[in-house]
């Protein structure tokens, strides 16, 4: 393969580009124009052909495009006669084959395992990883049966159980070719995933290699994905623990999991204060998209059945119009997002399993209404809102003002990869995605404990800050204040440069009528390690005395200053580490 097939500079179509030999130039050539990034990925893939690829490409970026365009050349080539597709949910099943049939290809998305063969005017199926799991052998046998070309969509899925990443690997062993897709290749169990290739790169730990990449800060680069506006909430929360002791906090301020974690719920209590205010500013915000976008939709995601029926009535009273509210038993739940997607309604509320299965490209404006914090489920989330229609769009999300959730808004454009050999490290700060699948799907037995541990009695919102481009705007507001809807008001159809020219305004706008100055932006990177850093040491000092870990931070802040973790500085956590280095060589 020439190197002329990689520079996209000329503006060429992309057959112009293609040596006149190559061989899939023809099936290559037609279709759709390609985005840069799926044209170098094809090019890489039939420089070699090889049985196993793996691409990883941001939520929004056109994997199904470049996955369709790629198999459509194995077909029209005779390289492949059979295909099959597994993705994660019924509904992506749906849009598998509604897009194949796009590019002529005929795939049965209601395929079961007792059918047995499928109809002969189909080329293959689409199927649940789930599906496939509970009976390998059947796709075994159709798998073997023909030359076949596997799609794995969201592969990280794979290894969601022993029993699933076992069934895949049973079920596709013997196919002609398998391709691996994922926006999302990060998690933190040491189960490898079937067909997926691992490297040591010299520190003892394997970690999964995509054969291409093309993560969130490309994508942006190239307004293939929307950028993120995170608006972030805080405010005052009070509960009453199973004790009976009446707490209070501001969320995001407790130094301990336990207080941040029940402030965090109390502010999503239906029944409270902060989240109809949050969906009062979002339905705001909405509106002010609206003006430039017609179509833009909202998408509330909450952790379970009743926080969503909670949240819609709100909304309705709100809006005043009817809300989509998309529910995991609801056998008409794919039905509701497809009309929901085709028409011009302001909001949905869904459940968090629901988060990677709604692919909706009108949403530009999110609620984040979950306690859900594992950084793959994060990027589940936002990635329903970043994919781009047209250059200038602007995605906003709101966000309770929660230190893992600002730390996960602040590494939107971080590559993570699977590694393996990791048993008994632990990830602090809920960063941890073992459980994922627990966290895609409603698990009442669990929301019901986390419910009887406290009462939610009071809740009070207030505008925070906006996380954008690798920065933080604001000083703080009270709800309905002229600050802000000063940010609510940012246009919904601008570039990256004049979003962060018009927050930069609103802040210094801010400041000039008395608001304190922000300090200057951390490196929130340098923060992060700091804090796992310290988390592990002071469990260290915890094993090594049997003080508690609260006791032992409570210490720290007598003997050092400062406030709560969440809050410290990195100079404020790095004497702490330095006291704690004191104690462990027997200095006081």
């Amino acid at each position: 393969m020439t190197q002329a097939l990689f520079d996209f500079g000329d503006k060429l179509p992309l057959e112009d580009k293609l040596p006149v030999a190559y061989p899939e130039r023809a099936a290559w050539g037609t279709g759709p124009k390609l985005r840069a990034w799926q044209a170098e990925a094809l090019a890489k893939y039939f420089e070699a052909e090889p049985k196993d690829y793996m691409a990883v490409a941001t939520p929004g970026a056109g994997k199904t495009t470049f996955a369709l365009r790629l198999a459509k050349v194995l077909i029209d080539s005779g390289k492949i006669n059979r295909m099959i597709v597994v993705a994660p949910t019924d509904h992506l099943k749906k849009q598998w084959a509604d897009a194949a049939a796009r590019v002529g290809i005929s795939l049965d998305p209601n395929y079961k395992n007792s059918d047995g063969r499928h109809g002969s005017h189909y080329l293959g199926v689409v199927v649940t990883y789930a599906q496939v799991a509970l009976k390998p052998a059947v796709h075994r046998a159709k798998t073997e049966n023909a030359r076949t070309l596997v799609i794995m969509d969201e592969v990280h899925h794979a290894g969601d159980a022993l029993s699933w990443g076992d069934g895949i690997r049973e079920a596709f062993e013997p196919a002609a070719r398998r391709l691996a897709l994922t926006g999302t290749p990060f998690r933190s169990d040491a189960a490898p995933i079937p067909f997926v290739q691992y490297v040591d790169e010299g520190d003892g730990i394997r970690r999964s290699k995509a054969d291409y990449t093309y993560g969130y800060g490309n994508a942006l680069a190239d307004h293939v994905v929307r950028p993120v506006l995170f608006m972030a909430y805080s405010g005052n929360m009070r509960w009453r623990t199973a004790g009976g002791e009446e707490m209070e906090a501001n969320l995001g301020e407790g130094f301990t999991k336990d207080v941040t974690a029940h402030a965090w719920r109390t502010a999503l209590d239906p029944h409270g204060d902060w989240i109809p205010s949050v969906l009062q500013a979002a339905d705001r915000r909405l509106s002010e998209v609206r003006r430039t976008v017609k179509d833009a939709g909202g998408l509330v995601i909450a952790t379970d059945h009743e926080d969503a029926r909670g949240y819609a009535a709100q909304l309705e009273a709100i809006c005043g119009e009817k809300v989509t509210t998309i529910l995991s038993d609801d056998p008409k739940a794919s039905e509701k997002i497809d009309e929901f997607s085709a028409s011009e309604a302001r909001w949905m509320v869904a459940v968090r399993m629901v988060s990677e299965g709604v692919d909706v490209p009108r949403l530009c404006v999110g609620v984040y209404a979950t306690s859900t914090s594992t950084p793959l489920f994060f990027a589940q989330a936002v990635g329903r809102f970043v994919r781009s229609r047209k250059r200038g769009e602007v995605a906003s999300v709101f966000l309770p003002s929660v230190p893992v959730l600002m730390a996960l808004a602040n590494e939107m454009e971080v590559e993570r990869d699977h590694a393996l050999d990791r048993e008994g490290e632990k990830v602090e700060d809920g960063l941890d995605d073992a459980l994922l699948e627990a966290a895609n799907k409603e698990d009442k037995a669990s929301d019901e404990l986390t419910r009887n541990k406290f009462e939610a009695l009071n809740s009070q919102a207030s505008f925070d800050r906006v996380l954008f481009d690798g920065g933080e705007f604001g000083t703080g507001a009270d709800i309905g204040s002229d600050e802000e809807l000063g940010f609510l008001g940012i246009p919904g159809l601008l570039d990256t440069e004049q979003v962060s020219e018009l927050l930069r305004a609103q802040q210094n706008k801010q400041i000039s009528r008395g608001a304190t100055k922000p300090a200057p932006v951390s490196d929130h990177r340098r923060m992060m390690d700091l804090r796992t850093k310290l988390s592990k040491n002071v469990s260290a000092w915890s094993a090594r005395t049997g003080t508690p870990h609260a006791q032992i931070h409570t210490k720290l802040r007598t003997v050092c200053g400062g406030p709560a973790v969440p809050q410290a500085t990195a100079d404020q956590l790095q004497a702490r580490l330095d006291k704690l280095s004191d104690w462990f060589v027997g200095r006081k």
